[in-house]
């Protein structure tokens, strides 16, 4: 008796990933679909990031974020979408142990440090709106790079704990993973062990590390969009709102794309669902914000215009 529980609870070498399942003949189509969207979201990060270096007038605090936050998406992407497409291609892609725990501490260690970074663009915009005075001197030179530094070290910081936690479970002989990359729910259905204290772990990191910057991008905004209200003229209105529309924009993205896969009720009948809900904040997202930062904002575009010319 005790031989067989020790043999259903072997420890695992790999893992599989299920990917999307049977795709009905559409998985060429799909992998050159996502494969263009991939190309197209690195290449218009790396353009972000080469106007924002290149161009002398946009050296200003809001763009040096943006340069980060481009860096960031471009890591973000790579850590998920080239396994995704190899999932495409075969129902079953093997991933080693160690290489699921790269995968999954990488990938909870951009989200934690996007949080961060769309918290810190959010209070960069709160002090130019709504103190405009003391700008220069609070987000000068070291300020910026003691804001985005802490961004860094605590988005890096912050899954170590729960990685460890997850990765020390006892999971079964079954090794199939239910999705297209190595998360948290669908790992923690293979073990064989009480998850609890895992989870617990979880919930504070979630708690501290997500929620936590969200409530302080809500809380700049809150103040910035009171701001806004009382400059009596129109133009006044729309030049301030215009500095901040296309960070607003992100921010709505994001938060609003894992709050509806992280808050979707968690159940057998909803896996397939919750794998393309992924899709928005893992494929979508990432591929929208280059645009949406070139498209609605005059000096990247005008700046654009000029290496290009």
């Amino acid at each position: 008796m005790a031989s067989n529980e020790e043999e259903n609870m072997t420890r695992i070498s790999e893992f599989i990933l299920l990917g999307f399942g049977d795709l009905h003949g559409l998985q060429f189509l799909l992998f050159g679909v996502f494969l263009v969207i991939y190309v197209v979201t690195v290449i218009g990060n790396i353009v972000i990031l080469t106007v924002v270096s290149a161009d002398h007038s946009l050296h200003t605090p809001m763009y040096f974020f943006l340069g980060h936050f481009s860096f960031l998406e471009i890591g973000y992407t790579t850590t998920i979408e080239p396994m995704m497409l190899r999932t495409l291609l075969s129902a079953h892609v093997p991933i080693s142990f160690p290489g699921c725990a790269c995968q999954f501490y990488f990938f909870a260690a951009l989200v934690a440090t996007e949080c961060f970074f769309l918290a810190v663009m959010s209070y960069d915009r709160y002090i130019a709106i709504c103190n405009p005075l003391h700008y220069s001197s609070i987000m000068d030179y070291r300020g910026c790079l003691q804001l985005a530094g802490a961004s860094w070290v605590a988005g890096f910081l912050a899954p170590i704990l729960l990685m460890i936690l997850t990765f020390q479970l006892t999971f079964c002989t079954t090794n199939e993973i239910d999705h297209f990359f190595c998360d948290l729910k669908p790992i923690m259905k293979l073990a064989c062990t009480d998850t609890q204290v895992a989870e617990m772990t979880s919930f504070i990191c979630t708690s501290l590390f997500a929620l936590g910057p969200f409530m302080l991008t809500l809380a700049s905004y809150t103040h910035i969009i009171s701001t806004i209200l009382r400059i009596p003229s129109t133009t006044g209105k729309q030049r301030a709102f215009s500095t901040c529309s296309s960070h607003l924009i992100v921010v709505s993205l994001y938060y609003g794309t894992l709050g509806i896969v992280y808050g979707f009720p968690s159940g057998p009948q909803y896996e397939d669902l919750l794998k393309l809900l992924s899709l928005l904040y893992t494929v979508l997202t990432p591929a929208l914000n280059p645009i949406i930062y070139t498209l609605r904002n005059k000096d990247v575009k005008i700046a654009l215009g000029k290496l290009v010319k």
